[in-house]
């Protein structure tokens, strides 16, 4: 079972898209938070929201073996739901990692040579770690639920009368 849920070209294809998802949240996150007086947890749902676009379609063209799968809708709703789950790990749970950091250690931050920008690596660190564990929720629940046929999608419309 567990072989059959962590093989090699689906853990590659997957963290290949993932880290594709997880640079384009780490860059809006990073220029939001520079160019708007927002907040990082702001900045983090933001970043999550403009990785999760281009996420699906990704996920369905290159991971899974779901390209040809004429369920696209249904595939649609269950990432959506999983995405809930996952944006939820990724902004709380970064935030409550960057708290804990920042009551419990001091700030490190660092300047990018020739130039003005500020690194803030205890930021960066609690992101990087909200998104690993993203990404193991993400990677077993879209192989296991959206990208499976498991009946849910039926019952779902069945109770909403669709």
């Amino acid at each position: 079972m567990a072989s059959e849920l962590f093989n090699r070209r689906d853990v590659i294809a997957y963290f290949i898209v993932a880290a594709i998802g997880a640079s384009m949240q780490l860059v809006v996150c990073s220029l939001l938070q520079e160019w708007f007086p927002i907040s990082y947890v702001q900045a983090l749902f933001i970043g999550y929201v403009v990785a999760f676009a281009a996420g699906f379609f990704l996920t369905k063209l290159f991971a899974f073996n779901a390209r040809n799968s004429a369920q696209t809708k249904r595939e649609m709703v269950k990432f959506t739901m999983v995405s809930v789950i996952s944006c939820i790990i990724t902004v709380y749970g970064s935030a409550w990692i960057y708290d804990f950091t920042a009551t419990q250690f001091d700030q490190y931050i660092f300047t990018i040579p020739y130039s003005v920008k500020e690194v803030n690596f205890n930021k960066l660190g609690a992101q990087v770690i909200g998104m690993g564990l993203s990404f193991l929720n993400n990677y077993v629940l879209h192989k296991r639920f959206t990208f499976a046929n498991t009946g849910f999608y039926d019952k779902l419309k069945a109770l909403l009368n669709l």
